[in-house]
């Protein structure tokens, strides 16, 4: 007797296990719309609880795809709700001008979230916007404005300026050509082949700055390494606590910070500038082919390399300095 009731249990919880299931399967939807445009396209897109994908096509056409889900199957007339979503899209046009996902109904919305893909031409310029998602975007022209509430920003090949925004995750750049403005504030930021100015903060997380044409670098984080490599202009760097390696050209004036870390920095032999170098505790150390004339102290050091010329600022409280 007392299998058979385990037996009908099982049975039982299975059969509940299935309806889920179903339930489940039910109440998401999809829907694909193709719109058509001549020229430059201004794209806004915008999911409350969804990811956002935006990627170069063909010519002419701009197509949506989109995913919906729903969080709580069981909540009320959810189904009803994606089937309604299904059928009346939310995508408006205006000539070259598309908005994407963009409502003022919560309630229509609760407990919904909506997936997009996007594929535009590439002459277009991209403003997208997530409230808990991630972020990819690659291959347009732009410029491109990317922001996200909680999740990761990833910007590739991009033909212009970028922003790229998250309240907490990392941000991935490369290849853009164009100025950058990146923040997050928790997370890391990692950018190769940036063909322009460059500015990121992030309260916590490191930066990685792969910079290929000339540009103003300005880099702030909490806590969390910086590295800088191929700049070739002016550099503000600080971090409250970190290590910063920096190498380049200083063709315009180097102010690098750090509360608790080291400070690395190589220089081309021929370059030229004024040095102030200080640190609280730890060693200054200067390559040997650097030509040096100054005040020489064995924590601050000052005076001109190379006959001198934009200014370099040094500061660690406890950590060396090392210029190569």
């Amino acid at each position: 007797m007392r299998k058979l009731f385990a037996l009908l249990a099982v049975s039982g919880s299975l059969v509940f296990l299935s309806g889920c299931m179903v339930d489940a399967a039910a109440t998401r939807g999809h829907f694909d719309r193709t719109l058509k445009v001549s020229g430059a396209v201004d794209l806004d897109v915008q999911s409350g609880a969804g990811d956002i994908a935006v990627r170069t096509g063909g010519s002419g056409t701009v197509v949506v795809h989109a995913r919906i889900y729903a969080s709580h199957w069981n909540a009320g007339d959810i189904e009803h709700r994606v089937h309604y979503l299904e059928s009346h899209p939310q995508i408006e046009q205006n000539g070259n001008t598309i908005r994407v996902g963009h409502t003022n109904d919560r309630d229509l919305m609760h407990n919904i979230s909506i997936s997009y893909e996007v594929i535009v031409p590439a002459e277009t310029k991209l403003h997208a916007s997530s409230g808990s998602g991630d972020e990819r975007i690659d291959g347009m022209h732009g410029p491109v404005d990317a922001s996200s509430g909680s999740g990761h920003v990833t910007l590739s090949h991009i033909g212009s300026q970028a922003t790229a925004h998250t309240g907490s995750g990392d941000i991935d750049l490369n290849s853009v050509h164009g100025n950058v403005k990146a923040g997050t504030g928790s997370g890391s930021i990692h950018a190769t082949g940036i063909a322009g100015g460059f500015s990121a903060s992030t309260g916590s997380g490191d930066v990685r700055l792969e910079q290929t044409a000339p540009g103003k670098v300005n880099i702030g984080t909490g806590s969390g390494s910086i590295e800088i490599r191929g700049a070739n202009g002016a550099v503000d760097a600080h971090t409250g606590s970190g290590n910063i390696a920096a190498q380049g050209q200083p063709k315009g004036d180097w102010t690098l910070h750090t509360a608790s870390g080291s400070l690395n920095v190589t220089f081309p032999g021929t370059a030229a500038y004024d040095l102030v170098a200080h640190t609280g505790s730890g060693g200054i150390h200067i390559r040997h082919t650097i030509e040096f004339n100054g005040k020489w102290m064995p924590h601050n050091v000052q005076g001109k390399v190379g006959g001198g010329g934009p200014a370099v600022d040094l500061n660690t409280s406890s950590g060396s300095i090392r210029i190569d």
